[in-house]
C-alpha cells in the first residue's frame, strides 16, 4: 500500500511539472536586451496557454469591472507631422541595432494619452470582443485596486485586437519614437535629464521596482515625465507593443514612417517599464524586442488613430 501512495505522489509531482513546463515557455530575449528589459527569460506564452474565450459580463472577475461598468474612454492627442531623424551613429552600448541614423516623415497622426488601461480592456471583453489578458505574477488583471493600472499580460494579438474594436491601431515604431521625443533629438520624453522616479515609473534607487510597489502605478501618475504635448509613460510604467516586426538593423527601413512587417519571429515595444533593471529601455530610441505571444507584466500598449 505506502509503494502505491509513493508511486501515486510521484506521478502527481511529475503531473504538476509538465503543466507546468506546459505554461511558461522560454521565450527569444536576445542578449543584453533581455537583461536591460527586466522581462524574465521565462514567461507566459499564448501558444502553451489555451486561450480564454471572451466572458460574457457576469463571468468578468469583478475586479476588473468599473462600478458604473463605464470605462473612461480613451483619450487621444493630436502629434502634429514633421520630420525627424530616427536611430543613432554612436557606439553607445544598447542600441548597435538603432543604426543607422535615417531621415523619416511622420504624418500628422492622433496618439492615445496613456496605455490602454485595465478598465478600458475590459469593457471589450465585457461586450466579447477581446479575450482576457493573463493573471497572477504581476499581471494587473483580476486586481481590484488596479482599474486605471496600464492593462499588462496581453500579446502582440491581444493588443491588435483591442485596438481593431476601437476603430484605432497600434503605433508604428517610428511614430512612436517620434512621438517620444517630440520630433527632437533628446533622451527622454522631458528632454535630457536623466530618469528618476520623479519622471517615470521604474526602479528606484534602491533598485526596487515600480519606484519601490513592485508594480505598476496608475497611469499618468508622472506627469513631470511627460512630453511636450501632453503624452503620459511615454517612458516606463509598461513597455508598449508597437506595430512592427522586429530588424535588427535599420538598413531599408521605410523613410515614410510606415511599419516594418514581412519575415522574422519577433515584434517591437518600446517604451521601459516598472521592471527595467536600468533606465536605458526608457530611452527614446531604444529598441525592445519579444516574441509576439508573449505576455509579461511589463508589457502593455497604447492606440493610435490615422488622419
Amino acid at each position: 500500500m505506502k509503494t502505491k501512495i509513493i508511486i501515486l505522489a510521484v506521478l502527481a509531482v511529475a503531473a504538476g511539472a509538465f503543466a507546468y513546463s506546459r505554461l511558461h515557455k522560454a521565450v527569444p530575449l536576445a542578449g543584453s536586451n533581455a537583461a536591460r528589459t527586466g522581462l524574465s527569460s521565462v514567461g507566459k506564452s499564448v501558444d502553451n496557454i489555451p486561450e480564454q474565450k471572451s466572458a460574457p459580463a457576469e463571468d468578468i472577475p469583478k475586479g476588473n469591472m468599473a462600478t458604473n461598468m463605464s470605462a473612461q474612454p480613451v483619450e487621444f492627442i493630436a502629434i502634429p507631422g514633421g520630420k525627424f531623424t530616427m536611430g543613432t551613429g554612436a557606439g553607445e552600448k544598447g542600441f548597435k541595432d538603432a543604426k543607422p541614423p535615417h531621415e523619416v516623415v511622420i504624418k500628422t497622426f492622433d496618439l492615445a494619452k496613456t496605455a490602454v488601461t485595465v478598465e478600458q480592456y475590459a469593457e471589450c471583453v465585457m461586450k466579447g470582443g477581446c479575450k482576457e489578458p493573463a493573471a497572477g505574477d504581476s499581471c494587473n488583471w483580476g486586481l481590484a485596486d488596479r482599474q486605471l493600472h496600464p492593462v499588462n499580460c496581453v500579446s502582440w494579438a491581444q493588443a491588435n485586437q483591442y485596438a481593431k474594436f476601437m476603430g484605432a491601431r497600434l503605433p508604428t515604431e517610428a511614430e512612436f519614437e517620434y512621438a517620444a521625443a517630440g520630433g527632437r533629438k533628446q533622451k527622454y520624453p522631458w528632454g535630457n535629464e536623466e530618469a528618476t522616479c520623479g519622471k517615470a515609473v521604474m526602479s528606484d534607487s534602491k533598485g526596487v521596482f515600480g519606484c519601490g510597489t513592485n508594480a505598476t502605478m496608475p497611469v499618468c501618475s508622472k506627469p513631470a515625465g511627460n512630453t511636450a504635448q501632453g503624452l503620459c509613460d511615454m517612458a516606463g510604467n509598461v513597455f508598449q507593443w508597437v506595430q512592427d516586426k522586429y530588424r535588427d538593423t535599420y538598413i531599408g527601413a521605410p523613410a515614410d514612417g510606415r511599419a516594418v512587417e514581412g519575415a522574422g519571429p519577433l515584434r517591437v515595444m518600446r517604451g521601459g517599464s516598472f521592471n527595467c533593471v536600468d533606465a536605458l529601455p526608457l530611452r527614446t530610441g531604444f529598441r525592445g524586442r519579444v516574441d509576439p505571444g508573449y505576455r509579461d507584466a511589463g508589457i502593455g500598449f497604447r492606440l493610435a488613430k490615422s488622419r
